[in-house]
């Protein structure tokens, strides 16, 4: 499903390797979350989730695009809307085992909980997101040993 956003996501896409396991879409997720380009991340993704919404693998992408919208808050010092992102990624992860679509999973939800726990900890007044710290995610692997 193509979307007004195409061309810039195809554009953007491009400078990333192909990988022969796994949807572009996919990992340029990724690849855009580990460059700190959260908003990026999160429109690469969508243009998977779109088509899908109401299948199985859907939540695990909304999860996943959910997850970036908290790390954009986060950027842009709204850390409100960050937790409630963060609750919502891990409500979307609940169904899924450990390890999916090439990926830990715990570890991801490891980190929407520790984020989401560090502000509700700090009130929602202290962003425990820095630059300098910004979490790196594992590319997707068909070996997860």
């Amino acid at each position: 499903m193509a979307t007004h956003k195409s061309p810039k996501i195809d554009a953007l896409l491009a400078q990333f390797e192909e990988s022969p396991d796994f949807n572009r879409h996919y990992v340029g997720f990724f690849r855009c979350f580990n460059a700190q380009i959260y908003y990026e991340a999160h429109d690469v993704l969508e243009e998977v989730w779109l088509p899908i919404r109401g299948q199985a693998q859907a939540k695990f992408y909304q999860g996943l695009i959910q997850m970036a919208g908290a790390f954009v808050h986060l950027q842009k010092n709204r850390l409100g809307p960050s937790a409630r992102l963060f609750a919502l990624a891990l409500k979307n992860f609940e169904d899924y085992p450990e390890r999916h679509a090439g990926i830990n999973l715990q570890i991801i939800r490891a980190l929407c909980r520790g984020y989401r726990q560090a502000l509700i900890d700090s009130g929602e007044t202290i962003n425990p997101w820095s630059k300098e710290t910004a979490p790196q995610l594992a590319l997707p692997s068909v070996d997860l040993n």
